[in-house]
């Protein structure tokens, strides 16, 4: 019997995501969507599919059994708690919200619930590559990590929609994810470094560089640049007591010929990711079809966002911000090594 969604957003990745649970993956229907732009909403709505005025009257339909959250941030924390209270499990495009206090209360209702039923898209930890490295430090074949390098490059980003703050508390977010994972650590202290200005991106802060303390005493360096313009270039390479483990360049097919040697590079987000949003959802399907979340948590998605809040107090303070984190509770005290495996 296949699982019964509604999709709330369907811009350029709610889009994608109805392309996907609709054509790619089995096990589920698209029964309902809604978007704050009706005609949007309309032409993204697969046959059949009931389109909703307000996100509200989707989740709680009767005909909806999960939910894929695909709207702006901003409006998350509203429409993780209806579907928390409805008891529906949710998927959540990041960021899961915008505060800490968003966070605390969107984790405070799914506790009293007494289950996990949000996963956020954090699609890294589902790409075949970042588990494969994952393997290999949680391995310990090469000792303990002590240095984690970071690379995060897109060739550009929307003029006027990407403010100065965003890449960090908006692109940082996935690099804070996939370090707390891959070093199964917490990140307890920011600090960022702001180069000359790329002329490519106007008044926009870019590039940065964010260095991240975690609790081991591992240090964690992203590099953020968001006009780098020759594509989207995605890297990772951990240093390691007795040596160094990288992530393979995206796509790994290398031309040789009378020009020289060369590589392709991925254009945006989707062509890197698209195998790991596949399997983020094939995941979240099978949890979800038994009334839970799986993969990166509720406790994720607030350690995310402090790390993000540090960034941008860092980047005005000059110095290192230090994370403070509440306790965690019971029912997210799932190893970070085991956490997506």
């Amino acid at each position: 019997m296949s699982l019964k969604v509604g999709v709330i957003g369907t811009g350029m990745i709610g889009q994608d995501h109805i392309r996907r649970l609709t054509e790619v993956l089995s096990g589920v229907d698209v029964v309902a969507v809604t978007d704050i732009v009706q005609d949007r909403a309309r032409a993204a709505a697969p046959r059949g599919a009931a389109v909703f005025d307000t996100p509200q009257a989707l989740i709680s339909s009767d005909a909806v059994e999960a939910v894929v959250i695909c709207s702006w941030g901003p409006a998350h924390e509203e429409q993780l708690l209806a579907c928390i209270a409805a008891g529906k499990p949710v998927f959540c495009e990041k960021p899961l919200v915008t505060s800490e206090a968003a966070a605390r209360r969107v984790m405070e209702a799914e506790v009293i619930v007494g289950r996990r039923l949000v996963q956020v898209g954090f699609m890294r930890r589902f790409d075949a590559d970042y588990r494969r490295l994952k393997r290999v430090i949680d391995g310990g074949s090469l000792g303990a990590p002590l240095m984690f390098h970071s690379v995060h490059r897109n060739a550009s980003v929307p003029v006027g929609l990407y403010t100065s703050d965003m890449p960090l508390n908006d692109t940082l977010v996935h690099d804070a994810d996939i370090s707390r994972w891959l070093l199964s650590d917490e990140i307890i202290g920011v600090e960022v470094r702001v180069p000359r200005r790329s002329t490519r991106g106007g008044d926009l802060r870019d590039p940065v560089i964010v260095l991240l303390h975690t609790a081991s005493g591992v240090l964690v360096d992203v590099e953020i640049s968001v006009n780098i313009a020759y594509g989207y270039d995605i890297r990772g390479e951990v240093s390691c007591e007795q040596g160094v483990a990288a992530l393979p360049n995206r796509p790994a097919t290398v031309i040789s010929d009378r020009h020289g040697i060369r590589q392709a590079i991925p254009e945006d987000w989707r062509e890197r990711f698209i195998e790991a949003y596949d399997q983020e959802f094939r995941e979240w399907i099978v949890a979800a079809s038994e009334g839970t979340a799986t993969g990166p948590s509720t406790w994720d998605g607030y350690a995310a966002t402090l790390t993000a809040d540090a960034a941008l107090r860092a980047v005005s303070s000059g110095g290192l911000e230090r994370i403070a984190m509440i306790d965690k509770p019971a029912l997210y005290d799932v190893p970070l090594a085991l956490a997506a495996e």
